[in-house]
């Protein structure tokens, strides 16, 4: 048997601008672009409309996989819209 032989290098996802992103990390992000209102328009759920904070969007998003899911895509969105304005 050869001991030479290692396990494969976990695919690289140099494409996904998710990659090595933590929830806080999008969460301020996307507060910062649209603030608080504009976040709970386009998604509205109670952690963005009613006494919004990071820490409480936090908790209900890693609770709730359907809402970290539409954060996910709106910060998408997001990065999409700022590389079309050139901003």
């Amino acid at each position: 048997m050869s001991t030479d032989a290692s396990p494969p290098a976990p695919p690289k996802q140099a494409n996904n601008p998710l990659h090595g992103k933590t929830l806080e990390a999008i969460v301020t992000e996307l507060s910062d672009y649209y603030g608080w209102d504009g976040l709970g328009e386009r998604i509205p759920v109670r952690c963005f409309t009613f006494e919004p904070s990071v820490g409480s969007s936090l908790k209900f998003l890693r609770k709730t996989p359907w809402a970290r899911d539409k954060v996910e895509g709106l910060y998408l969105f997001m990065l999409r819209e700022i590389r079309r304005s050139g901003r």
